[in-house]
């Protein structure tokens, strides 16, 4: 079943508000802010949506707080796939999908990448695979929308920030009508 716009601002109604695994601000304000991020750099439609919308599989399914410390992969960046597939283009799906490999290529390819993580991410690169070997890297970085994937992931490794202000969730639904494959 396709998610509409008004189910995903439901869903971050509902869930938006709980903390964002070990860091100090909410899921709600983690999305808002790596969209806001994907915005002041320029980004387009389809990129920020896909940064409001990558952790969407955390609110649909719910492990509580910190499933690393019990040592849970969410498996979050496929989880809402099945729900925005035919909402939103392979550009939108694909760096959704590639947010977490997007970091086990930046550790393989950028020395002080890991040491700046939060301490739920290394924990969580762990349970999602380690850091990338140079030829899987150079695979990974090889397929359509990976660099993209990259980009996303920089800016969620920033959105973490207790006290941004940002545009409210409409905003970003609005940039996000504006690139769905239907209406809603």
């Amino acid at each position: 079943m396709a998610l509409t716009l008004a189910d995903i601002e439901t869903l971050f109604a509902r869930h938006g508000g709980a903390r964002y695994s070990g860091e100090p601000v909410t899921q709600l304000e983690h999305a808002l802010q790596t969209a806001y991020l994907a915005e002041q750099a320029g980004a387009d439609d389809e990129l920020v949506t896909a940064a409001l919308l990558h952790d969407l599989g955390h609110l649909l399914n719910d492990q509580g707080e910190s499933p690393t410390l019990r040592g849970v992969d969410d498996v979050h960046q496929y989880f809402a796939l099945p729900f925005l597939r035919h909402v939103f283009s392979d550009r939108v799906l694909d760096a959704i999908k590639w947010h977490v490999d997007a970091k086990r290529y930046l550790c393989a390819t950028r020395p002080d990448y890991w040491q700046g993580l939060s301490a739920d991410s290394k924990r969580s690169l762990d349970l999602q695979g380690g850091v990338f070997a140079a030829d899987a890297a150079d695979r990974f970085i090889a397929q359509p929308n990976a660099a993209k994937a990259v980009q996303l992931r920089l800016w969620d490794d920033q959105a973490k920030s207790p006290h941004l202000a940002t545009p409210p969730l409409s905003h970003y639904l609005t940039r996000a009508q504006r690139c769905m494959l239907t209406s809603a």
